[in-house]
């Protein structure tokens, strides 16, 4: 067994990016794959969204970096069945700015990963909402990328810069990335903005946008602040439902030798516009 490396990014915050890595995790757990979820977050959200807030003991993933801890023993278990985690800490934020005084730090988390490769069946790498080094490191570490896109104004407008990005990760530093897709998040169908983008998505990315889209739901935003993924927070709404819809997907598509997971970045370099 070798873990699929999957990185979620967005350089926009508030896009649901660590929503859907800890719900992404724990629906694989619940279909009995071992889950590794990454904190490469300095605000460490992931962390408190799993319940695992203050619960540090052996290190972080700052140490891990670092090396000054080791990997397998930073990693906590939840309470979750399959998932595990190697947890964030403010510390992380000090990170970039001690690997530009000239460390060679790319491929870091890559060789940090490496010595768990074939405890888990999946690695989900939850990124911050920046291109900056953090960011970078995550994708040079992963096999495939999941880019949320909320359904709001300014949506694709950043979605040329994160390509722009994933580009050069992938000619410079990673020729193996490719896009699992783009996923649309936060939205509400009875307004008329959360229609529209997503029809422009579609229309700019049509194979490449998961057909499963994440509802704006209150359940999903309360489940964070009770440590809880809302798939088992409550698991009968609309948010949790769409989570393990979705979650469905993507397993059928990676398994599809021919799906976006599969596919080259540069297939799908077109610059996004707004409409009118």
């Amino acid at each position: 067994m070798k873990a699929h490396c999957i990185c979620l990014t967005n350089q926009k915050g508030g896009v649901g990016k660590t929503t859907t890595v800890v719900n992404l995790g724990v629906c694989l757990g619940q279909r009995g794959y071992n889950v590794l979820i990454v904190d490469n977050d300095p605000q460490g959200n992931a962390t408190s969204g799993l319940g695992c807030r203050g619960t540090i003991h052996n290190g972080s993933l700052y140490e891990a970096l670092r090396g000054s801890a080791v990997l397998r023993e930073a990693c906590l278990d939840t309470d979750f069945k399959g998932v595990s985690l190697l947890p964030s800490s403010p510390d992380l934020a000090g990170l970039e700015s001690e690997w530009s005084q000239g460390q060679p730090w790319q491929h870091t988390l890559q060789r940090v990963l490496a010595e768990c490769q074939d405890t888990y069946h999946y690695i989900l790498i939850d990124n911050p909402p920046s291109l900056g080094l953090l960011s970078i490191c995550g994708m040079t570490a992963a096999r495939s990328l999941v880019i949320p896109v909320q359904c709001e104004y300014f949506a694709l407008e950043g979605l040329h810069a994160i390509l722009d990005s994933v580009q050069r990760v992938r000619r410079v530093l990673n020729t193996n990335l490719a896009l699992a897709g783009f996923l649309l998040t936060l939205y509400d169908g009875r307004t008329r903005l959360s229609r529209e983008v997503a029809a422009e998505v579609r229309h700019h990315f049509p194979a490449e946008t998961f057909t499963t889209i994440i509802p704006r739901s209150v359940r999903v935003a309360e489940a964070p602040s009770h440590g809880l993924p809302v798939v088992t927070y409550d698991p009968n709404c609309a948010g949790a439902v769409a989570y393990q819809t979705w979650t469905q997907e993507f397993l059928d598509r990676e398994s599809q030798r021919k799906s976006p997971v599969a596919r080259e970045i540069k297939k799908i370099d077109r610059k996004p516009h707004t409409s009118s």
